[in-house]
Formats: structure tokens, C-alpha cells, sequence
């Protein structure tokens, strides 16, 4: 325990200057990238390869099954005929004790036909625990392993990674790539995930095919936890194809119900010793509408006493200074952001914006259309808002943001990249974006998080262990 602190102290004492630089002034970056076109991976290309045997599994992703970390939902889709949907798994390697049997569904989109697409909830899984799973038959069965994540615990310690608006261009495989070397154990998924929408016909089915093989690297081995953008509403009345999300919610599953959601568009999981909410930015969030009286009840849910750290996951940001997407969060803002400060959330994640940018703790809940204060404020109770929409996809980078920098807007850069949250204990966190440099991983922005529940004095004060205090006082305070 001593010495994970003196390294935890150590990382912290480094970023100081860092802290320092981007927690007193708002810095917008003069970077200017030299990467890769933002063109799409050839489906030639062995990162798309479809696994060779007959009918051999593909498409391979995990996510958490319930709400506590106990279950896993495999997915995978077999090209040729259905196979079995049976996951063989165990906690040695080749040695598989348990079996789950799964579900099989396929779809037409158009013309195109899907493969079959099979979910299985595996459940009773211990925590912090290696699994190694099989699915598949015969000579064409692919096997792979996922490690559950640690007991519900304030202390418990966690690394996530960030990663949003991805698509599959060889700038997208940078930010994959240099994520898997990040030591992260699972992905928040800020939403549009293959791009396929900017295809035509059957090539749309096609691309979403190839997005999950291109993933498969990550998302076969850990938990991705799904929100969905723009991108994957799939409105095309010109190809008869009106219902949203048709692709995406066939492909992608969710532990909706573990969180009494009506919807798998949004829905909350308890991982370590965060509590994670993830919204839908394009389904309604008005006031009695599903989603707005799902969130008001889980919000109540949250208890910061077992799980301290509360984060929010959506896809358009709400706090946006580059000329892309301006604004267009300003409809959610003003019906969820007053509960965000109220209930004192730690941080909210969003993508769409093709660049980075991180705010201040800042709030605009003091005005309304005849009174009150008209501009963001500096405001404790509020979250920090960071959005990571850099992930690499075709439609390029959003390099022009306002002048000058809002008063609110702590960094800001037009990079491709991906972030990660270190969670450490239930006072603090470690957080890094990193840019893709010329195809290279570079830590641009980091500064410490203090929570917003514990970090207080009053709760300080409770803590038994205070090891953490006489520390933090070494290190820039955010």
C-alpha cells in the first residue's frame, strides 16, 4: 500500500506543472497535426480480416451485464449460419468448468442481411477475477479472456479509458492502439462508433460489419461501456430503413434493465468505485419524458458512500467553444445541468466534437429567460465537462474554435487522441488525454480530479485512513 502512494504521490507531483498551467488560465493549443488522410481502412487490410474457418466467430465485444460487475454480455456474429450460441468459460486457461447459452437474432437493413448476431449474459461471475471464454464450434471456435472488475468499494482503485467518435480510419487504429498500451481496463464509449451511415445501400451494413472486426483487438478482452451519437441513428427514409438506431441496438447490447431502464439508450452500471450514468443525447430528456424520470430516480440510486465517483457519459457535449456543434447542447444543459451540480457529479464526458476540450468547474444555472446571471460562473458544486469527440473518424478533425477562449474553457486542442481516468481512491483520480502525434502517444492534458463527494473537508474528516491527506496538500488542487 506504501508504495503504490509514494508512486501515486510521485505521478501526482510530476503533473504539477502541468496543473498548474492548465488550472489557471485557459490555454487553446497552437498543435497543428500531421497524420493520416481521414479516410477509411480498405476492407482488404488485415485489421479488418474476417477470422479464417467456417463460420468462426467475429465481431467479438464484451460489455458489463448488471449493475454491479458480476455479468458480462458476450457478443459475436457468426457470417454463414447460426452455430451455437453457447459461451464455454472458466478461470483456467483451456479449462472451461461453466457454460452460458446465449441468444440469436439477425436483421435486414435494405438489401443487406446481417450475419447472426448472437448475446450471451454470462452471470454469478466473482470479482477481480480472470475469465477465459470459447465460443465457436470445432476447428473454428476462437477463444479469448476478460477480467472482472474489482468488488464495489470507495477505495477501489480503476483505470478507464475515454474514447469517442472512433470510426475506422488508420488514425482511429492510432488512438485503438495506443489505448491498449494505456493499461486501461475498460472503455467509456462516448458514442459514434462505425461511421457506416456515410455509406450507401449495403455498404452501410457492410462498414458496421468492419468496425466490429476492427475493434475486436480491444472489445474481445475488456468491457466497453456503449453510448450512441448521431452516427448510429440510421434514418434513411430513402432506403425505407425509419426505424433509429436499427443497427446499433441489434450489435450492441446493454445492461438496461440492471438499472430499471426502459431503454438501452440509457442506463447506468457501478464499476469499482465509480457509479456511471450514460444519457442519450438524441432521444427525448424533457421533463416526464422516460429518460428524464429514469435519470431523477438514479440519481437518487447513487450512494457516494460505496461508490464516490459519479460520471455522466453523453455524446453531445454540453460546454462546446469550437464552431462545430456549437450550441447544440444547450437544450440538455438546460434541463439536466442543475442536477448535475445539485448531486455534485465529478465529471461529464461527451464526443461529437471532433477535437478536445476541458472546462473549468463552471455552471449557468442561476439564469432564465427574465433574470439571473446570463454567463457560466466558476461554480465548486459543478462537474468538470471534457470532451474527448478525437477519436479519428473520416470526417476529419473540427479545427476552428471560437476567439477569443471562453472563461470556462480550461484547454482546448483539435487533435485525434483518447483519455484515461485513473481512479486512485475515493478522494482522487488521475486524469491524461493523450494526443496522437504523428502517429506517436503524447500526454498533453492531465491534471489531478479531487472528488466531489469525499473531497470536501467535512467528509475529509471521516475518512479513517489519512494517508491521502497529509499528501495532497503537496499537489495542485483543482
Amino acid at each position: 500500500m506504501e508504495s503504490m502512494l509514494v508512486q501515486f504521490v510521485v505521478s501526482c507531483l510530476v503533473l504539477l506543472s502541468s496543473c498548474l498551467r492548465n488550472g489557471n488560465a485557459g490555454m487553446t493549443s497552437s498543435f497543428v497535426r500531421s497524420e493520416y488522410p481521414s479516410v477509411d481502412i480498405p476492407l482488404d487490410h488485415k485489421v479488418l480480416a474476417v477470422p479464417k474457418g467456417h463460420n468462426a466467430p467475429q465481431q467479438v465485444h464484451i460489455t458489463q451485464g448488471d449493475y454491479d460487475g458480476k455479468a458480462v454480455i458476450i457478443s459475436w456474429v457468426t457470417a454463414d449460419e447460426p452455430g451455437t450460441s453457447k459461451v464455454q468459460y472458466g478461470t483456467s486457461e483451456k479449462k472451461y468448468e461453466f457454460s452460458a447459452e446465449g441468444t440469436i437474432t439477425n436483421y435486414t437493413f435494405y438489401e443487406y442481411k446481417s450475419g447472426y448476431i448472437h448475446h450471451c449474459h454470462v452471470d454469478g461471475l466473482e470479482h477481480d477475477t480472470k475469465y477465459y471464454y470459447k465460443i465457436g464450434s470445432g476447428d473454428s471456435s476462437r477463444e479469448f479472456w476478460f477480467i472482472t472488475p474489482p468488488k464495489i468499494s470507495p477505495d477501489a482503485p480503476y483505470k478507464f479509458g475515454i474514447i469517442g467518435d472512433l470510426g475506422q480510419t488508420f488514425n482511429s487504429l492510432s488512438t485503438l492502439e495506443h489505448y491498449m498500451q494505456s493499461g486501461g481496463q475498460a472503455v467509456l464509449f462516448l458514442g459514434d462508433l462505425s461511421y457506416a451511415d456515410r455509406y450507401q445501400y449495403n455498404n452501410i451494413g457492410i462498414r458496421w460489419d468492419s468496425w466490429g472486426r476492427f475493434v475486436e483487438q480491444s472489445t474481445a478482452y475488456q468491457s466497453w461501456i456503449w453510448s450512441a451519437g448521431n452516427h448510429e441513428i440510421d434514418y434513411m427514409p430513402y432506403l425505407g430503413e425509419v426505424t433509429p438506431f436499427k443497427n446499433y441496438l441489434q450489435r450492441y447490447a446493454t445492461p438496461y434493465y440492471a438499472s430499471k431502464s426502459s431503454n438501452p439508450l440509457w442506463y447506468a452500471i457501478r464499476r469499482a468505485s465509480a457509479h456511471i450514468i450514460v444519457l442519450s443525447s438524441y432521444s427525448p430528456f424533457v421533463k416526464y419524458t422516460p429518460q428524464w424520470m429514469w435519470l431523477r430516480e438514479e440519481l437518487e440510486r447513487v450512494d457516494r458512500e460505496k461508490t464516490p465517483w459519479l460520471i455522466v457519459l453523453m455524446h453531445i457535449p454540453i460546454y462546446n467553444s469550437n464552431d462545430a456543434h456549437y450550441m447544440e447542447g444547450e437544450s440538455m444543459r438546460s434541463v439536466f445541468e442543475s442536477w448535475f451540480v445539485h448531486y455534485r457529479v465529478d465529471v461529464v464526458f461527451a464526443g461529437h466534437v471532433h477535437a478536445y476540450e476541458r472546462s473549468y468547474r463552471i455552471s449557468n444555472i442561476h439564469y432564465n429567460v427574465t433574470s439571473g446571471y446570463q454567463y457560466p460562473i466558476p461554480d465548486k458544486s459543478a462537474p468538470v465537462y471534457i470532451t474527448v469527440g478525437d477519436g479519428g473518424n473520416q470526417e476529419g478533425l473540427a479545427g476552428r474554435f471560437r476567439d477569443p477562449q471562453p472563461e470556462y474553457s480550461a484547454f482546448r486542442e483539435a487533435s485525434y487522441g483518447h483519455s484515461t481516468l485513473e481512479i486512485h481512491n475515493r478522494t482522487h483520480a488521475l486524469y491524461h488525454w493523450n494526443r496522437n502525434d504523428d502517429g506517436k502517444k503524447m500526454a498533453t492534458d492531465a491534471f489531478v480530479l479531487h472528488n466531489q463527494y469525499w473531497g470536501t473537508n467535512h467528509r475529509r474528516r471521516k475518512l479513517k485512513k489519512h494517508y491521502a491527506r497529509k499528501y495532497i496538500d503537496r499537489v495542485a488542487a483543482y
